[in-house]
């Protein structure tokens, strides 16, 4: 099961469905049926079909949480030293300007620890640190708020371009037949 963090299930997470295939096992050894246990349940028959399965063949130890669905490739240890590597700024890695992106994070963990990963893999890796995208903390000195508010009220009207009317009398055919 994955979800849109990028994670999979927490520890608490795999407990929670550990229990719920012990459960089942209860509904399995009473000879219950998929579908009556999966309802009772609330997940799907395809789950409790292969849990019945391996319930069968390896017992209550078969239905035990295996842990987690994949371990970091770095460790804490080289995390700790990825962080360090990241607090110099990019410049000191070669990059004219002081934007950390993915793809240079991933350059810098490739050429640090001659470990590749994907860069959805590096924004997993920092979000499971606890990093986060960044916004600048100060406005550019030239901006101009008033101006924008001016550009906003008087220009972007203008600019804009106008939404698609929509009911009886706006389609293009009726208003060409109107002409």
């Amino acid at each position: 099961m994955r979800y849109p963090q990028g994670g999979g299930l927490t520890a608490e997470r795999r407990e929670l469905r550990e229990r719920l295939r012990f459960e089942a096992a209860a509904g399995f050894a009473r000879g219950e049926d998929n579908a009556v246990i999966a309802h009772q349940l609330r997940v799907s028959v395809r789950s409790v079909q292969r849990w019945r399965r391996a319930w069968s063949v390896e017992g209550r130890d078969g239905l035990r949480s295996k842990g987690p669905a994949s371990l970091p490739l770095l460790s804490d240890e080289q995390f700790a030293v990825l962080e360090y590597e990241l607090d110099k700024g990019p410049a000191e890695h070669g990059w004219p300007d002081q934007k950390w992106t993915l793809p240079r994070i991933k350059t810098v963990i490739g050429r640090r620890f001659h470990i590749s990963y994907t860069t959805k893999g590096v924004s997993v890796l920092l979000h499971r640190h606890g990093w986060s995208w960044q916004v600048p903390a100060r406005r550019a000195v030239e901006r101009d708020d008033a101006a924008v508010a001016v550009w906003v009220k008087d220009v972007w009207p203008q600019v804009k371009t106008p939404r698609r009317r929509s009911g009886p009398g706006w389609s293009s055919k009726t208003r060409q037949g109107s002409r």
